[in-house]
């Protein structure tokens, strides 16, 4: 009798718990679930042949240290079932890989951080291909203004290796303070393109990345070995709050890297070496009817947040597009000083609070240049004194100086001319009888003590 009263008991809370399960409040719960479609595998994976640190707790991303310089796989695999992508079956994909900053603060600042680089290592880059080692990839590029990416075709249907290094550490972008330093993470993301009808690689198929910190040499193998060390230390019970180290990083699927504004001016990869010749005057020299610095137009409150991208990108402001996609008008003028100079950092910070506020600097230098064509040349000889024909007509741009260096001088002769700052590989004024003197920092500092 004690067993069947058990047994109804059994039965009576199995047949509540059913019930219970079938309320309305359940079901909603079990719809947030996510459908099996976003089980489904992935079209391609990438593995980083570099082990994860073991000092990872469980819910956190995989975290992988890499030595600077050093050569490391990347494994291109294709999980697609037959006949899944047809579109792309015996087609070149593209991928690009970057070297990115995981800390969004640093993203925000991204551009200035990889320029401050560029100057502190002149002719080094962020991120190669280790060409001969790599296996299958084909028509490899690095553009020389983004030092940071590379990219390649390859095909999914046969093995590809492709083997990078990256040589900045993450140590030059931290702040210094007493007490030694902290290196920044960096991200590691591949994202990958189809061929569309025009034959351009810009639909977009998959990305990846995986987050890591680059020592310098052999600093990844002391740091793998610190943490494997610590680990070993700590009781069972915590041994379990950490993941396990793997001897490979599995690439996690992410969204594709969104393509910034600055960089769309710059020359495509296979880029047009051609020089250029300028013209250069200054002060109040030639020409003879001078235009005064442009007076930039207030961003007003009412402005849409088209008008303030449109007005960011007149005002040189063209980095920090994507981090202000969303601002009107009145959500920038609301931004504080200390606001702005954290976001954009304190040169630009400024520069962006004065442009809000309406405030005009008037620039240290005024440039004037032009640029003279081959046929100019030819069907107008110059005099003996080096100046051109008074029956020559020339248009000439004006360029304001602020900081007085030969480097912002090129910048902005390129941005002007909307082409590489790499292109310009140096920078002559006519002088007296027609010889061209070599423009230079002291040269450019001696024009503003020159001019009026």
């Amino acid at each position: 009798l004690l067993f069947w009263r058990q047994m109804c008991f059994l039965w009576f809370i199995k047949s509540y718990e059913t019930d219970v399960l079938a309320l309305p409040i359940f079901k909603q719960e079990e719809s947030n679930l996510p459908p099996d479609s976003e089980n489904k595998i992935l079209p391609f994976q990438y593995v980083l042949c570099a082990p994860t640190s073991p000092a990872i707790k469980l819910h956190d991303e995989t975290l992988t240290y890499l030595n600077q310089g050093q050569s490391y796989e990347i494994r291109m695999l294709d999980n697609q079932k037959i006949g899944e992508l047809p579109e792309i079956t015996g087609k070149m994909v593209k991928s690009i890989i970057r070297v990115v900053f995981h800390d969004r603060r640093l993203q925000y600042t991204e551009h200035q951080q990889l320029e401050g680089w560029r100057w502190n290592r002149p002719g080094d880059r962020i991120l190669d291909l280790d060409i001969p080692m790599s296996v299958g990839m084909i028509d490899p590029r690095a553009n020389p203004t983004q030092l940071n990416t590379v990219e390649f075709l390859w095909d999914p249907s046969k093995r590809t290796s492709v083997f990078i290094q990256v040589h900045c550490i993450s140590t030059e972008f931290t702040m210094r303070k007493h007490g030694g330093e902290k290196g920044v993470p960096f991200r590691i993301q591949i994202d990958t393109f189809k061929e569309n009808e025009n034959g351009e690689y810009t639909e977009h198929l998959h990305s990846a990345s995986c987050q890591v910190k680059v020592f310098k040499p052999k600093g990844a193998d002391r740091k793998q070995k610190t943490d494997r060390e610590k680990m070993e230390k700590r009781a069972p019970q915590e041994k379990e709050k950490y993941q396990s180290s793997y001897e490979t990083t599995i690439l996690t699927e992410c969204s594709p890297w969104p393509e910034v504004t600055y960089v769309n001016n710059s020359p495509s990869p296979g880029f047009n070496s051609s020089h250029n010749s300028f013209p250069v005057a200054e002060g109040n020299g030639s020409p003879s009817h001078q235009p005064e610095p442009v007076v930039q137009v207030n961003l007003l409150p009412t402005a849409t947040p088209q008008d303030a991208q449109q007005w960011l990108l007149r005002n040189r402001f063209s980095p920090f597009c994507r981090l202000f996609t969303n601002f009107s008008g009145s959500d920038l003028l609301k931004l504080t000083r200390e606001d702005v100079i954290q976001i954009c950092g304190p040169a630009d910070g400024i520069r962006l609070f004065n442009a809000l506020k309406g405030r005009v600097v008037r620039p240290r230098l005024t440039i004037y240049v032009c640029q003279e064509s081959q046929q100019a040349r030819e069907d107008h000889p110059k005099h003996e004194n080096g100046e051109a024909a008074a029956s020559t007509f020339f248009v000439y741009h004006a360029i304001y100086l602020e900081e007085l260096t030969a480097i912002e001088f090129t910048e902005k002769l390129a941005q002007l001319f909307n082409i590489s700052p790499r292109q310009i590989h140096q920078i002559f004024k006519q002088g007296p009888t027609g010889i061209h003197v070599l423009v230079s920092d002291e040269m450019t500092r001696a024009m503003d003590t020159t001019s009026s």
